[in-house]
């Protein structure tokens, strides 16, 4: 069908897809010429930059929900989306509407297919996204690294308000780099002069490299201190702790390691309290505890079986959620769901998690990149696990469940291009419209 002759949203889905074909190029040069293409929004908002390898997004949607809170119009702009890309670009936590979607993308092809050199798909939705936040008038967005830092797209921004470094290791290393050193030198490209930066906490050979770098660029870096956060109290519902001064702070995503992101998110706050940002204490408290972020360690079901979505999809990630998991439950064991990138290191994901399984059921997440169900599962044959596969994360849910049986358990990781599909069809399940924390505790 003629794009001009699709409904408006569904030509913006169209000509969105069409944009892969560009695949993914290195440079800001693309995306420079677009905002000024467009006016250079960029120049007219005030940003938060987050960049690492695992806890951008957790973080972002903290962060946001923080200075929402404070009474500020926040826009919040993030990847990959879970089934839409609607979800990649909010205000004060809304998505952006299809009407609205399909107007910023006309306006944005109008000059996307102007230029000589035309844009990626995420240049061009990161340029889209600026411009729609500029728009909107926000107060200052808080703005999600696709990948590395120095040439990312989102790079294009001046010096921002808070540069914030989530926890970096080997992800991307054919393209970042094939050490911690070499990775963490990409990221840091994001400080800027004039701005000043949060870090979680890091490697020895990370902190080096960050701290030289904003040394040389006059950037004060307030570092996270995990020895004093501590969780006060813990259960299905959320988890209740203190860092540093901050007492009784309340958040709902579960795992140590989203205290840590929501220590990062917190040192953040000081960050901009000192820069003048108008945070109160009551909106610190209220934003952690209203903070959500789909698919990442999420309990869909609490039983009939109990079923846990993560889009973990690295070792880190995957040492992490099976830490959440035999924290939060103990000595329970997983029917695991589980699909993979093939450029992923997914023999250390899974060696992470195997001691925790009864049985694991191979998919292949939509993507071109995904590694084919029936190669996961063979290779989990040959580490001495028991392995089958289902034709979708759709038939995988229902497979996975019939396994566990109504008093076992379910656990979905490994890409957060098969989650949104998990969540749908677990949710699918559930008996009741939400998880009241009263009942999960």
């Amino acid at each position: 069908m003629d794009r001009m002759k699709q409904p408006p949203i569904e030509a913006a889905f169209s000509y969105l897809k069409g944009l892969t074909a560009y695949g993914s190029k290195p440079g800001l040069s693309r995306t420079r010429e677009l905002l000024r293409r467009l006016g250079n929004p960029q120049n007219r908002l005030h940003f938060v930059h987050i960049t690492g390898t695992n806890g951008k997004g957790s973080t972002a949607a903290m962060l946001a929900c923080v200075l929402r809170h404070a009474g500020y119009c926040v826009g919040r702009y993030t990847s990959p989306a879970l089934v839409a890309v609607n979800e990649r670009i909010c205000v004060d936590d809304a998505p952006i509407p299809d009407d609205d979607l399909a107007a910023a993308v006309r306006r944005t092809a109008r000059q996307a297919d102007a230029m000589a050199d035309h844009p990626t798909e995420f240049e061009f939705v990161t340029a889209m996204a600026l411009d729609y936040f500029a728009g909107r008038r926000c107060d200052i967005v808080v703005l999600e690294v696709g990948m590395g830092g120095a040439l990312d797209s989102t790079n294009v921004i001046g010096p921002p308000e808070a540069a914030v470094f989530t926890r970096i290791s080997l992800d991307h290393t054919r393209i970042l780099g094939s050490t911690l050193a070499e990775i963490a030198a990409v990221k840091a490209g994001i400080l800027k002069a004039g701005s000043a930066a949060a870090v979680s906490e890091q490697a020895p050979e990370v902190r080096a490299v960050l701290a030289q770098r904003a040394a040389e660029l006059g950037v004060p870096l307030r570092w996270c201190d995990f020895s004093q956060l501590h969780c006060t109290d813990r259960c299905l519902g959320g988890q209740q702790f203190d860092y540093r001064t901050h007492r009784g702070l309340f958040l709902s995503l579960l795992g140590a390691h989203q205290l840590k992101n929501a220590a990062l998110a917190v040192e953040t706050v000081e960050l901009l309290r000192a820069r003048g940002w108008e945070i109160s204490d009551t909106a610190l408290h209220d934003g952690l505890a209203a903070a959500r972020w789909p698919g990442r360690f999420e309990l869909l079901l609490r039983h009939g079986p109990l079923f846990i979505a993560d889009g973990g999809h690295n070792p880190d990630c995957a040492a992490a959620l099976a830490a959440a998991l035999r924290d939060l439950f103990p000595g329970e064991k997983f029917v695991f769901l589980v699909g993979v990138m093939a450029d992923k290191d997914y023999p250390a994901m899974l060696a992470a998690v195997q001691p925790l399984a009864v049985r694991f059921v191979a998919v292949r997440p939509d993507n071109p990149r995904a590694l084919p169900a029936e190669e996961l599962a063979a290779f989990l044959r040959a580490q001495g696990a028991e392995a089958e596969t289902a034709a979708s994360p759709e038939a995988g849910v229902e497979r996975a469940m019939e396994l566990a049986g109504p008093d076992g358990a379910v656990c979905s990781f490994g890409s957060l291009y098969m989650t949104g599909a998990v969540r749908a069809q677990a949710l699918k399940h559930r008996k009741h419209p939400t998880i009241e924390r009263a009942d999960a505790e």
